[in-house]
């Protein structure tokens, strides 16, 4: 049941492609490559279209095939070898409703890890927070999810060197009734509910569930190496945290009854989560945390291109890290 859960949330944050066909897709790596974007041409995208009113896409069964095609699959491997940031419209098949934030990634305490976790390491970062399914409001079973990708760089007008740093976040593999996005805790390897809202899309799930499964493996966790290698020129020296959390700091909660409403950023005005990091837990699963930064984040949109253009490379899982946990 936990497989099938996350491979709901995989699917959401990183979004599915409802028409993107393979030479679309070699067209959009060769117009928008990650390696030769801006974090400012990404982000003027992200913000190009917002919506007038916040929209409610709901997920359908019908948009996993068509006419004998596995567009799961086709999707799947999509994010798994694609490093483009924007592509084409495509639609979100279990997140479909988000908000985009930009700002500033922060580490500040000495750790053993290596890339952009090192001490002093600052980063400019797109994250778009987001809930499963078609719920969105306070009252509503609800399992948010935070994909961020980090710019090695604080120069907006930077052109990459190499591909962007992306990771998955969720606070529930299953939903909760948590009255605020702020109130959680999510990580990448999030804990699991099962609910009724859960058993009401079981088909839909196990769909998600049965494609992923098929070309990666160990989603239970999501592996947290691109941002321990960026930056990086020698590879032996790689050290990456087992897991990582994101929560909100104290103090910041709207209140909103839609989520998007509870994170949107005015002026004067930024929303604060802090980074924690961990290789290490004891016989009772309890992890040994380590709050090493924060990010902040100055502005925001919800808008078409942060829902249907916006993309995140999905890290394939490698067996090879080296783990701070001896």
């Amino acid at each position: 049941m936990k497989l099938l859960l996350l491979s709901i949330i995989i699917f959401a944050s990183i979004g599915c492609t409802k028409e993107l066909s393979e030479q679309t897709i070699t067209t959009a790596e060769k117009v928008t490559p990650s390696t030769q974007n801006s974090f400012q041409t990404v982000w003027n995208q992200v913000a190009s279209n917002p919506y007038s009113i916040l929209p409610q896409n709901e997920i359908s069964f019908g948009k996993l095939t068509s006419w004998g095609r596995d567009i799961i699959l086709e999707d799947a491997n999509r994010t798994l070898q694609v490093h483009a940031d924007i592509l084409p419209h495509f639609d979100k098949l279990a997140h479909p409703n988000g908000i985009c934030m930009e700002g500033t990634w922060e580490i500040y305490k000495e750790n053993p890890y290596s890339g952009y976790f090192k001490n002093h390491s600052k980063a400019l970062i797109i994250a778009r927070a987001s809930s499963a399914l078609s719920h969105t409001k306070r009252g509503e079973i609800r399992s948010f999810g935070f994909a961020g990708k980090l710019f090695p760089t604080m120069n907006k007008k930077q052109i990459n060197s190499e591909n962007t740093a992306n990771f998955f976040l969720i606070d529930d593999l299953g939903g909760t009734d948590a009255l605020h996005y702020t109130d959680v805790i999510l990580t990448n390897e999030p804990k699991t509910s099962i609910n009724s809202e859960v058993l009401k899309n079981i088909f839909y799930a196990l769909k998600l569930a049965s494609t992923f499964g098929k070309i990666d493996k160990n989603p239970a966790i999501r592996q947290l190496y691109k941002i321990s290698e960026l930056g990086e020129n020698n590879k032996a020296t790689i050290i990456t945290p087992k897991w990582m959390k994101v929560e909100a700091k104290i103090g910041q909660t709207v209140d909103a009854k839609d989520f998007r409403d509870k994170l949107r950023i005015t002026s004067n005005q930024k929303k604060v989560f802090l980074i924690s990091v961990a290789s290490k837990e004891d016989s009772q699963g309890k992890k040994t945390w380590q709050t090493i930064g924060s990010i902040s984040f100055n502005s925001s949109v919800s808008s078409t291109s942060c829902d249907k253009r916006l993309h995140f490379h999905h890290p394939k899982w490698r067996d090879d890290l080296k783990y701070n946990d001896e």
